[in-house]
């Protein structure tokens, strides 16, 4: 008999509602961005992930799409085991991560005396690593 896989993204999600940074009007998510690693950009509002932001999480779902009018708002899984697009620096098991370019998290640099304030800007602990294609994350 062998071990069954499991699938652990599955496992209690913690999932959070926020609003969608604008530019312009126009919100700086999209369809496309589903499944990708996301920012907090302001009070209750995500933006994309960008190069070396805090990771807040995976966008998981719109509450409306591209084409339909109205304020939008995103769901965020902010904890639990998600999959999560990389670039280099990748991230090994057991790293910590931060955002990479395009809604991609990176390897986290190491602890300086450079951190701001409020702590490191690294997040999560690497379970998995799928080549340069993604990783798989504890969002703790």
């Amino acid at each position: 008999m062998s071990v069954r896989e499991q699938n652990l993204e599955t496992i209690a999600p913690v999932l959070a509602t926020f609003s969608i940074h604008q530019t312009a009007g126009v919100d700086d998510l999209k369809d496309a961005d589903i499944g990708l690693a996301v920012t907090l950009t302001s009070d209750y509002e995500v933006g994309p992930g960008a190069d070396a932001a805090v990771v807040l999480g995976k966008l998981v779902a719109l509450s409306l799409s591209d084409a339909d009018d109205g304020e939008r708002k995103a769901t965020v899984q902010i904890g639990g085991i998600c999959r999560l697009p990389t670039s280099a620096t990748y991230p090994a098991v057991g790293n910590r991560v931060v955002g990479g370019a395009n809604g991609t998290v990176k390897q986290a640099p190491a602890l300086t005396g450079d951190d701001p304030a409020g702590g490191n800007l690294a997040r999560g602990t690497v379970l998995a690593v799928n080549g340069t294609t993604d990783c798989t994350i504890l969002l703790n």
